[in-house]
């Protein structure tokens, strides 16, 4: 073999050019991290029984999903945790080598078919299906020093106007919001409740039927009596939106006409969907904070890159007052550990040139194996793309100890 290339030196230069153009072309695709993937692929499903207790939602929520779960292909074990908070988390990990991409079409498939059998409130409020990795990339918080907008104010936003563009990032896999949006809160008095002989799921029922979005048709539309000339479209209030709009709801109409209404059995308030974040604080101010996972294989560095240049062009629209933190941030000490084995690599390549020079004391002969290893080196790049591999510590390491092996 090596008389073959000895023969064919113009041969052999268009191998080595073509390894190198290879490992270029893998460098700027490959995936980067700071250690490898070795945890078995795993699919998470999160879903929300709001005012339920960690019983309910293991009961009426997780056992449901877990059920339909059960027997699909690949799947090793599978985990659930849920919470006083209404929160339902169950965790799927596969087999080593289960593509993440047709393992996430599996479930959403199964979990179509546990739909119907979950709690109303959990289907509107849906259930998420990620691919990401465990543990979390960067935590992006919105936070405010002059004390203009409030916790409540952030945490709204957060979540109408960022956490959906935050989503849709290249290399995001979930973003885990820990904040909650303003939503109407009804505090029942259960003793006037007993007085009146009504049940809180009367309330639920009564302020779900006025609460809704109807069409009101049009005015002139067909058949239209004849020489009419105008048609249209009317508009009615549906949505409530105030306090004193919820309390005027009608509970129940008494014999002697007088009407029973919400304002006379609860208090109706402005608040949040939730209150168990009220402890989310940046540097002593109020935060909203919003957890970013990165997707499998995804490049962490890109994804940090992106997600920041995403805030970046929102914080252009931010209100007055409104700052956007970093308060955890993974990708600094990937940048600092990738640079320094990137630095130990070439300095092993000019010490192995060196001793070599030392040895041999001819500077051709020198010449001859140094010029191989950048080739080697990009060729590897190449390699690890073509096996699904990505550029990390341990890869790097790899490749410093593989220079002197290649010198002998």
């Amino acid at each position: 073999m090596a008389r073959f290339f000895l023969d064919r030196p113009v041969f052999a230069w268009v191998i080595a050019i073509g390894m190198m153009l290879a490992g270029v072309i893998a460098i700027n695709i490959l995936p980067i991290s700071q250690y490898p993937p070795i945890a078995p692929p795993s699919i998470s499903i999160r879903g929300m029984y709001p005012g339920a207790s960690a019983k309910t939602v293991e009961d009426t929520v997780v056992q449901v999903i877990e059920q339909k779960m059960t027997g699909l292909d690949r799947m090793i074990y599978m985990s659930s945790k849920s919470d006083s908070t209404g929160v339902a988390q169950i965790e799927l990990t596969f087999s080593p080598g289960t593509d993440p991409d047709l393992a996430w079409a599996k479930v959403q498939n199964k979990l179509q078919l546990a739909m119907p059998s979950l709690p109303e409130m959990v289907q509107r409020q849906g259930l998420s299906v990620a691919k990401s990795t465990r543990n979390f990339l960067m935590i992006v918080a919105l936070t405010c020093e002059d004390g203009s907008l409030d916790q409540n104010d952030l945490m709204d936003y957060a979540i109408s106007q960022v956490q959906t563009s935050i989503a849709r990032v290249p290399g995001v896999g979930e973003v885990e919001a820990f904040a909650a949006q303003y939503a109407m809160r009804i505090w029942l008095d259960p003793h006037k409740l007993t007085n009146y002989s009504l049940t809180p799921s009367d309330v639920v029922a009564a302020i779900r039927t006025h609460n809704v979005q109807v069409s009101a048709g049009q005015y002139g539309g067909t058949p239209a009596v004849p020489g009419q000339r105008l048609n249209a479209t009317i508009t009615v209030q549906n949505l409530l939106k105030t306090p004193e709009e919820f309390g005027a709801i009608p509970l129940r109409n008494n014999p002697d006409g007088s009407v029973v209404r919400v304002r006379d059995v609860a208090r109706a308030e402005l608040g949040t969907e939730f209150s168990q974040f009220k402890l989310v604080h940046n540097d002593g101010h109020p935060a909203a904070a919003l957890a970013i996972r990165q997707m499998a294989g995804a490049n962490a560095l890109d994804t940090a890159d992106n997600v920041k240049a995403t805030m970046q062009e929102l914080s252009r629209y931010f209100p007055a007052g409104m700052k956007v933190a970093y308060p955890n941030d993974t990708t600094p000490f990937i940048r600092v550990a990738i640079s320094e084995v990137v630095r130990t690599l070439i300095e092993a390549v000019i010490l192995v040139f060196l001793v070599m020079y030392l040895f041999l004391g001819n500077m051709r002969a020198t010449l001859i194996p140094t010029i191989a290893v950048p080739v080697v080196i990009l060729g590897t790049f190449g390699v690890l793309s073509a096996f699904g591999y990505s550029i990390n510590m341990l890869t790097m390491f790899a490749m410093i100890l593989a220079i002197g092996l290649l010198v002998d």
